[in-house]
């Protein structure tokens, strides 16, 4: 049979990333806990084209997936991005995994347990031979108390929930519970899924307490990451889904470190 994608392209044009988008798969995450969790993820998968090809082989990115399959996590990325620089004949590789993570959190005051959701994001890519690039993101749900509003108001301060996104390159493992747990530690207080009265009092008194912009929060989680000699660049970002206002606030800092 006619193999269409290896015929020449006249057009002269190279393809920077060529593949598939939004494949569902389970995957396994280390768990700094359980040793391992269990979820499923949204996989990207992408090569570069050489300007002489007409197509890249779009069954060849499953095949490659499947081969992993029940053992596919964070360190195996290298070789997966490996295995489709070698199977489709490219110069770089890109692999994208979004996935839902799960930890068990107990409320503050009577310790009740329930289980919060934390989207995460894993993405690799390899160029050449060696160059190997891994970046891994959490995104947090936080509270925030608006300092201003607490300041001249008579009584009580607006609050919000919002965002913070903090994608990191590291050059020694960080556990996705760390990283989620320096965002938290930097908002006015932490979300939980399931609060009884005392724990919302709990957490309402210590918002108040603890009031925070949308600056404060990415200036904070910056100061932390800067001190961590494991480091090596961060993004930080906070939305603040306003409650008196028909916007967000927003606020991002990147550092190379």
């Amino acid at each position: 049979m006619i193999d269409v994608q290896s015929l020449f392209d006249h057009r002269n044009i190279h393809v920077d990333k060529v593949g598939v988008k939004n494949i569902r798969y389970p995957l396994t995450v280390m768990d700094k806990k359980n040793g391992v969790q269990h979820t499923v993820a949204s996989i990207n998968m992408y090569v570069n084209l050489p300007r002489e090809f007409k197509g890249t082989h779009m069954s060849r990115f499953v095949e490659i997936l499947n081969e992993f399959y029940g053992h596919l996590d964070i360190r195996e990325f290298s070789k997966i991005l490996e295995a489709m620089q070698s199977r489709l004949n490219a110069q770089s590789a890109h692999l994208e995994i979004s996935f839902p993570y799960f930890i068990e959190k107990f409320s503050p005051v009577t310790g009740t347990s329930g289980l919060m959701e934390y989207l995460c994001r894993v993405s690799g890519s390899l160029s050449g031979e060696n160059n190997f690039d891994l970046v891994v993101e959490v995104n947090v749900p936080i509270t925030t108390v608006c300092p201003c509003s607490r300041e001249i108001s008579k009584h009580g301060a607006h609050n919000q929930r919002g965002t913070a996104r903090l994608a990191v390159r590291f050059k020694k493992f960080i556990w996705i519970e760390d990283l989620i747990r320096i965002v938290e530690e930097a908002a006015s207080c932490e979300v939980y899924s399931l609060l009884k009265r005392p724990d919302e009092k709990f957490v309402t008194e210590k918002g108040y307490e603890n009031p925070k912009f949308v600056e404060d929060v990415v200036r904070d989680v910056a100061y932390r990451l800067k001190k961590n000699p494991h480091i090596l660049w961060f993004q930080v970002d906070v939305e603040n889904f306003e409650s008196i206002h028909n916007h967000s606030a927003y606020a991002f800092i990147e550092r190379a470190l």
